[in-house]
């Protein structure tokens, strides 16, 4: 199955002194590149369709009727992938096949069109390649892509949209945090994120949207995110707005995570630094991890890192945890010695300073590539 793209280049794009301004801090989703890319797809979701019209166009607004299904029903998702600038100029993508795959698994969840693997990653490689300028070399530094499905059919009945389109825009990065110093959580026992049988495992707006007043929640108690717990489940731990959790044991040399029940994201930068914590002989845990049970391995010493990680945030270290009626002191001080080498380690093999040896990295311009 193959899909041409056609190219319309920006007659205005930025300067290269506006580039250059916008480079020296980056932020994170402040700045979006010259160019998107779109793809079509027309059908019925049961019979299936096809997808089409695939085009590199100047960024800028999408014109939709106001009765498009994604306004009314929510029929949306998305992804999060980062392009690294190499040391010999070359830019390359990190595990593109899983976000192609976890797409998949949300438009399912969502009843949206799959879009074949291959159309996926072109369609970052076609963006990545006309913008290749506004990938940043500083360290710690990448251009966010955001490829996202949105229902455009213009209708008020409720079904799957039989018009759908797939975009990917592009916004460089700088870390998530800032520097990764540690960072305060606020436990939120008053909202949920998600719940069984519904959407916590696809990546679509509307988990996100839930997490927002609990968000809200944190920032009035002066932390910068905000940890779910699942009740029903004798306060299991879940995840954050936005990222995943991991839990290391330091002298048991063990890394302890939630498991993907269906309410929690299933996370390429968690899965990758799992894969690399089985790789160095560390024990790890995919299950049930309690209030109860942070609270007494904080108590008994055992418990030694809590770190946040996720796409934009690679790794980044719990401060306090902050709820209504208690508080739980960081179980390190900074950055804990497991988390932080599996963060140096992740970083290295994305950015091409450490050796690929799981065949995770997928090169999208070679050095000295003009577009």
């Amino acid at each position: 199955m193959t899909l041409s793209f056609t190219v319309e280049r920006n007659q205005n794009p930025a300067s290269d002194e506006k580039l250059a301004e916008i480079l020296a801090n980056p932020g994170f989703g402040d700045h979006f590149t010259d160019h998107m890319v779109s793809i079509e797809w027309n059908g019925n979701y049961e019979d299936g369709g096809e997808w089409s019209n695939a085009k590199v166009e100047p960024y800028g607004p999408l014109q939709l009727d106001p009765a498009a299904a994604v306004l009314h029903y929510g029929q949306e998702i998305f992804e999060g992938i980062k392009a690294y600038r190499h040391a010999d100029g070359s830019v390359y993508t990190f595990r593109p096949e899983q976000n192609a795959a976890r797409l998949n698994t949300s438009a399912r969840r969502l009843a949206l069109p799959e879009l074949p693997e291959e159309f996926f990653i072109e369609a970052i490689r076609q963006l990545v390649t006309i913008d290749e300028r506004w990938v940043p070399s500083g360290e710690g530094e990448a251009l966010y892509l955001r490829p996202f499905m949105i229902a455009t059919e213009a209708y008020l009945g409720v079904r799957p949209s039989g018009k759908v389109k797939f975009m990917v825009i592009a916004s460089p990065a700088g870390n998530y945090f800032g520097t990764p110093e540690p960072v305060n959580i606020w436990l939120s026992t008053k909202y949920a994120r998600a719940g069984e049988g519904g959407t916590g495992f696809a990546k679509c707006g509307g988990n996100y949207a839930a997490a927002m007043m609990g968000q809200i929640e944190a920032q009035e108690h002066g932390c910068q995110q905000v940890i779910f717990k699942d009740p029903h489940r004798e306060d299991a731990i879940e995840e954050l707005g936005g990222m995943n959790v991991l839990f290391v044991f330091g002298k048991e040399r063990k890394v302890v995570t939630p498991a993907l029940t269906g309410t929690i994201l299933d996370g390429i930068t968690r899965k990758s630094l799992l894969q690399l914590a089985r790789d160095r002989g560390l024990t790890v845990e995919e299950r049930k991890f309690t209030l109860d049970e942070w609270k007494l391995a904080l108590e008994d010493g055992s418990l030694t890192e809590v770190a946040a990680c996720g796409t934009a945030a690679v790794v980044a270290p719990f401060g306090k945890l902050i709820a209504e009626d208690f508080e739980l002191p960081p179980a390190s001080e900074g950055f804990g010695e497991i988390s932080q080498s599996l963060r140096e380690e992740l970083v290295g093999i994305q950015t091409g300073k450490v050796e690929d040896r799981h065949g995770w990295l997928t090169k999208l311009v070679s050095a000295g590539a003009v577009a």
